[in-house]
């Protein structure tokens, strides 16, 4: 028992020692210029949100959110409220139920700070199920849309690709 910890404290400080002479190995600015390719990588990959559409069809309605770029992570969740990011100020759209389309990372805008999106910031819409529609957040790394309903939706979220967009149908 006496000796199985002495092992194990041994090979535990052989480790932590062994990790700190490797961190002192390496020079700072190879890890510099590592550090800012990869931010370099990261801001030229990111996808922009460029566009938001909406359509009744028979048994649902449909939002799809077009993209430029590699589709990124979209979360879909029911809100109590819509809020527009930052600012905590409640989103005037019509409806009862709500769900928070939230796309990381991405962006509305370019690297120089220019608006790419050219949809609606604000939507008063009158399809069977969809109310309306916001642009709610475009901040550090993430797009936020807002959507409106009467009733609770049952809805079913899905990427689709050439061209990349995002889709959330709502079911009548």
């Amino acid at each position: 028992m006496i000796h199985a910890r002495l092992r194990q404290s041994v090979a535990l400080a052989t480790g932590a020692l062994l990790a700190a002479c490797l961190s002192f190995a390496a020079p700072a600015s190879a890890s510099t210029l590592t550090t800012a390719k990869a931010q370099a990588q990261a801001q030229a990959q990111t996808p922009l949100v460029v566009n938001a559409r909406w359509a009744g069809h028979p048994t649902y309605d449909r939002i799809v959110i077009d993209l430029q770029g590699s589709g990124p992570a979209v979360t879909v969740t029911p809100v109590p409220q819509l809020v527009y990011d930052g600012s905590g100020k409640p989103v005037p759209l019509p409806g009862k139920y709500f769900l928070e389309i939230r796309l990381h990372p991405a962006a509305a805008h370019n690297d120089a700070g220019q608006n790419v999106y050219q949809g609606p910031k604000l939507q008063k819409i009158n399809l069977s199920k969809l109310k309306g529609i916001a642009l709610t957040g475009d901040y550090e790394g993430y797009v936020t849309f807002g959507a409106a309903f009467d009733t609770l939706p049952y809805y079913r979220a899905f990427p689709l690709h050439s061209p990349e967009r995002f889709v959330v149908d709502i079911a009548h």
